[in-house]
């Protein structure tokens, strides 16, 4: 389907932030849409999400043009009507190799999709842009029979009925995706550049987010062994992601509270190295920012998600397997969890507000398995 409407990048001539607008094909705006993903902005989204709510929304507004549907009046039919449009409809191929090889979008995909709109059509309703009784279809009440671990259900089970959306595909949990420590290492002796490699490195390292490492300043490498000189008193390499600032590149820490995060002796090497290629761009100096462009214009502005995105993409395509900078976050997890370390210190060094993310970190290995298994089988004398 080729919609009517579309997601565009808008950079200020201020400051050079980037926002994300929704336009129609003679690019007028769309002011509802538009003024969601402002309120997302607003509200401290990062500008990845609010480029990713910005296509969903389009994705829905073109689909309501194009069947002469109302979008501020869709009813459940509707709505369940464009939920399984979603899966149904091929996508667009990569390339020409592939136009023969149709791929449609997956059930998570398209439930994160609808989750998108019921937040736009929610935000329209609160602007009147909406009825209200459009929104109140969006969810409905549900018992918690199996409560999520640390929620509080009160004392009498009070807050065990919650509200849930109504509309959404029934799918199984996904696995996160983390690397091997192989597989990392695999991955920075792709890197052809000490930029890159100082990146990767420093994501699997530390476990940051990929907007946390970008919103990153000069100022918040205290890779000394002793930082006093720097107003810090933490001892030993470290670095500090700050909370939420704002960034031209549209970087954001997503941490309620800052942190500190300690570094190995090889990260700190690996930035050494990065210094004396960076400062070769003379464009560079114009900014505070630690990750910029070096190779590709415009010279010394600050590196984007959209430039990390492609520099992984090409990695791992180079190393043959999935790289993602968010591999790398559950693959520092993971790596804790093994060794041991306790839980509410791994808490600390994501940066998570709830003990309860830290059970996606908990996963079995195939050799975990296999191990369990012929543990088992040892102490039975190899019977079975």
């Amino acid at each position: 389907m080729i919609g009517k409407y579309r997601a565009e990048r808008a950079i200020s001539p201020a400051d050079e932030s980037v926002a994300w607008v929704v336009v129609d094909n003679s690019f007028a705006l769309h002011t509802e849409a538009s003024s969601f993903l402002a309120g997302l902005r607003a509200a401290g989204r990062s500008s990845n999400t609010e480029r990713v709510y910005a296509g969903r929304v389009a994705l829905y507004l073109s689909w309501c043009a194009e069947r002469g549907v109302d979008w501020s009046r869709a009813g459940l039919l509707d709505l369940g009507r464009f939920l399984r449009w979603l899966v149904a409809e091929p996508l667009p191929a990569r390339s020409w190799k592939h136009a023969t090889e149709p791929r449609y979008r997956k059930e998570s995909t398209a439930n994160a999709v609808i989750t998108a709109v019921c937040e736009f059509l929610r935000f329209g309703s609160r602007h009147g842009w909406v009825p209200l009784e459009v929104a109140a279809l969006l969810s409905e009440p549900k018992y918690l029979s199996h409560l999520p671990t640390g929620y509080n259900a009160g004392e009498d089970g009070q807050f065990r009925t919650v509200r849930a959306r109504s509309l959404k595909f029934t799918t199984a949990q996904e696995g996160y995706e983390w690397l091997t420590d192989d597989q990392v290492d695999r991955l920075v002796a792709a890197t052809g550049r000490a930029r890159d490699r100082f990146l990767v490195a420093l994501l699997a390292c530390t476990g940051v987010r990929i907007g946390e490492a970008l919103g990153l300043r000069r100022e918040d490498m205290h890779l000394l062994s002793h930082s006093g000189t720097l107003g810090c008193p933490v001892a030993g390499p470290h670095i500090h992601v700050r909370r939420r600032r704002h960034n031209a590149n549209g970087a954001l820490a997503k941490s309620r509270v800052p942190r500190w995060i300690p570094v190995t002796e090889d990260v700190v090497s690996l930035y050494a190295d990065y210094q004396f290629e960076r400062v070769q761009i003379r464009q560079a100096d114009d900014t505070d920012m630690v990750f910029v462009n070096l190779f590709r214009g415009p010279l010394g502005r600050p590196m984007t998600y959209a430039s990390v995105k492609d520099l992984f993409d090409r990695l791992a395509r180079s190393i043959g397997f999935p790289a993602r900078p968010h591999m790398l976050r559950h693959s520092a997890a993971t790596r804790w969890v093994r060794a041991g370390v306790d839980r509410d210190v791994i808490q600390t060094l994501m940066g998570h507000a709830s003990s309860a993310s830290m059970d996606q970190y908990l996963h079995a290995t195939d050799q975990d398995l296999r191990d369990a298994v012929e543990r088992v089988g040892a102490a039975r004398g190899g019977s079975w």
